[in-house]
């Protein structure tokens, strides 16, 4: 009863933090409309698709295992203190190295991915972020193994904050000189802001009594294999997905453009695309989020124990509440979307984007679910085939159909993507469930 009940707290608290940080995360998202316009908003996240790439060297594998290994730790009753000192460790290394990289390679993405040499200065203002992001993400997985969600809520609501104070004061400052100076504001928020999250992850990770040293406690709870068999499939399946992601992002303006005749249109659909339309799609995706968030370490342990049932349980109350969710979302974006979006950004064809979406956004979520629970299962490596397959999928239709059909081109490939791994993922998932526990061969 007492696990039911903080179960169930935690999954409140994460509930509610997540819509106030989507409601400040979209209230931003406004503000930079407002000060940087559609092609403005387009090299923002032409920027943020190569920067992913490095925050997945930086982060990918290391957030995965520090929640699996954490979990891991207290099923077989080990201390948190050497895991938690471990993992820092593991993502300072990560971290610094993607820090290091993206500086040197900033100007080569710049002018032959991105081709645009505006976004130089904000990708080297990004890189400082790396190392100070890894590092919360190992202390975060160490604390929802734990089933403590307060600190991280606290971290990323101050975050949240740091990064929207210096982005607008930065915008206030430089957008009139031109996008490139405007992106460049928004972003030294980022960097501001990891690092003042970082700061408050450790601190509290140092207050923590889980994380105390204990008389007794393995100076190794986990094996470096264990580690390896973690850490490489998802570091590895992450940075691939993610350099194809960013490839896609740059081949989307650059067909556009064959379609429109120019660059600045082409850019500009692309921003109230990706910059506008899509995050006030996943806006309600918080709720779920925090689900996922909560139940991953759980799936987890159920797994590492054995408990199939259990583990089953957990699954299906997932199918029911994603089930349920998205497709009510689905159906008010499709209803409302569009008065909501042009009410918002007073843009008519971000209004268009969003309504079409909605038709697939119950796709888009509980693949996103079922993705989390593949990675609690150890699936690393199928998510990482089906991610590829997605990939290779998307980049072959953008270059057919985008120089013939434009926008309306791009948004059938959305549609057709994410139906196709929402299916792959699901079948692998129903798959594993299925297979029988020692006492049912019995």
């Amino acid at each position: 009863m007492e696990r039911r009940r903080k179960y169930l707290q935690n999954a409140a608290l994460l509930t509610g933090s997540g819509l106030v940080l989507r409601l400040l995360g979209m209230g931003f998202r406004v503000v930079l409309a407002a000060y940087l316009g559609s092609e403005g908003m387009g090299l923002y996240q032409l920027i943020l698709a190569v920067y992913m790439v490095f925050v997945s060297l930086a982060t990918a594998g290391i957030n995965v295992a520090s929640a699996r290994l954490a979990a891991q730790s207290l099923a077989r009753g080990s201390g948190m203190a050497e895991t938690l000192r471990g993992l820092c460790f593991t993502a300072l290394a990560f971290g610094t190295a993607a820090m290091l990289l993206q500086a040197a390679l900033a100007e080569p993405c710049a002018r032959y991915l991105l081709h645009d040499l505006r976004a130089e200065t904000a990708l080297r203002i990004l890189a400082p972020s790396l190392p100070f992001m890894a590092v919360s993400g190992a202390v975060r997985g160490c604390f929802l193994a734990a089933r403590r969600v307060q600190p991280n809520i606290t971290a990323q609501l101050i975050e949240q904050l740091v990064r929207m104070a210096v982005a607008v004061a930065g915008l206030r400052a430089l957008a009139h000189w031109g996008a490139g100076y405007g992106c460049a504001a928004v972003l030294l928020g980022n960097t501001v802001s990891e690092g003042v999250s970082c700061g408050i992850m450790l601190a509290f990770a140092a207050r923590t009594p889980e994380f105390a040293p204990r008389p007794g406690a393995p100076l190794h709870p986990y094996t470096r294999r264990e580690l390896c068999d973690i850490l490489w499939p998802v570091e590895g399946s992450r940075l691939l997905a993610s350099a194809l992601q960013a490839a896609e992002s740059s081949l989307i303006p650059y067909t556009l453009t064959l379609y429109t005749g120019s660059r600045a249109a082409a850019v500009a659909q692309y921003g109230s695309l990706k910059g506008m339309a899509l995050p006030l799609l996943f806006f309600p995706f918080s709720v779920l989020g925090a689900l996922s968030g909560l139940l991953m370490p759980e799936i987890t342990r159920a797994h590492t124990k054995g408990d199939l049932p259990a583990m089953r349980r957990l699954i299906f109350t997932m199918l029911r509440v994603t089930c349920a969710f998205s497709l009510a979302a689905g159906a008010g974006f499709v209803v409302f979307g569009a008065p909501l979006a042009e009410l918002l950004y007073r843009d008519a064809a971000v209004g268009e984007y969003v309504r079409v979406l909605g038709f697939i956004a119950p796709f888009m979520y509980l693949e996103s679910m079922v993705d989390g629970v593949l990675k609690g299962l150890g699936e690393q490596l199928a998510t990482f085939r089906y991610s590829l397959i997605d990939s290779v999928f998307r980049i072959t239709a953008i270059w057919i159909l985008l120089p013939r059909y434009g926008m309306a081109g791009f948004l059938a490939v959305m549609a057709a993507s994410n139906m196709m791994t929402c299916g792959l993922n699901l079948q692998r998932m129903v798959r594993q469930i299925k297979k029988p526990s020692p006492e049912e061969k019995g």
